[in-house]
């Protein structure tokens, strides 16, 4: 989560500037609801797999399951809520929103990846 969440910070700092520069205060809006829809939605999944890792594997599946129902559910009503209102920039939130779940999920399975774990035969 630590690679993940650094890496959201980095993203928005950069979509912040060129977003903000390029349309103002819509973009500034976008940009923040969309690192906190992407970036949120990864954190989230690896936040509920790390506390629920000390249980069986049919806890965590079911929990991880759980949280992706949720999830959705909450970015459904997000997207109907603010569908009409004009004080953000669609394309902003769109490209942020894109770049941070890849930008999170690649420096999670990265940090998985390069992990030094102990295997017991």
């Amino acid at each position: 989560m630590r690679f993940g969440s650094i890496a959201l910070a980095i993203l928005t700092v950069i979509s912040l500037a060129v977003w903000g520069g390029m349309r103002d205060l819509p973009g500034i809006w976008g940009v923040l609801i969309g690192a906190a829809i992407g970036g949120g939605f990864v954190l989230m999944t690896a936040a509920s797999v790390l506390f629920t890792s000390s249980t069986n594997p049919a806890t965590t599946g079911a929990v991880v399951l759980g949280s992706w129902l949720l999830k959705i559910v909450v970015l459904i009503i997000i997207l109907a809520i603010i569908r009409d209102m004009e004080f953000y920039d669609r394309m902003a939130l769109l490209v942020t929103l894109i770049l941070a779940l890849i930008v999170v999920l690649a420096t999670e399975v990265w940090g998985v990846i390069t992990a030094k774990v102990t295997y017991v035969n």
